[in-house]
């Protein structure tokens, strides 16, 4: 924090900041978990679109990475494992649901910028891996 201005150093000192960062990560994945569950049938429907069947399989494993996943990063236990979870089901979605090389114009466009957001979710939740070790580091140290 030593390059940052002293508001910022002052803001990511707060105890409340990484907590709130942590829910905000995983907010789409609560909401999308939460949807899935509530239409159940919406979900299988979603999984078959994109070809992953059976979706009542695939809706099911959704759900769950979305939701105990999520629990697992806010509530910052077994962070590895749950953002594994939900960084492995952002690549799916990337490869599956936004495959840019096979589309063209507009849709290729929307693809494009979609893969690469997904990109940064999977990497932010390798540094959310990466800050827990460092937390247990230096609580052991």
């Amino acid at each position: 924090m030593q390059d940052n201005p002293s508001w910022v150093a002052s803001l990511l000192g707060q105890r409340w900041v990484l907590p709130l960062l942590r829910v905000a990560l995983v907010s789409a994945y609560v909401v999308g978990g939460v949807n899935k569950l509530m239409d159940f049938h919406g979900a299988i429907l979603e999984q078959e679109h994109f070809g992953l069947r059976p979706g009542a399989i695939w809706a099911a494993i959704a759900i769950a990475v979305e939701i105990g996943g999520s629990l697992c990063v806010v509530f910052n236990r077994f962070v590895w494992l749950g953002a594994g979870g939900l960084g492995t089901l952002t690549a799916v979605a990337m490869l599956v649901a936004n495959d840019f090389w096979n589309r063209t114009g507009a849709q290729h466009f929307i693809a494009l910028n979609s893969f690469f957001e997904h990109l940064g979710l999977l990497s932010a939740f390798l540094m959310v891996v990466w800050i827990s070790n460092l937390k247990e580091f230096f609580h052991h140290a």
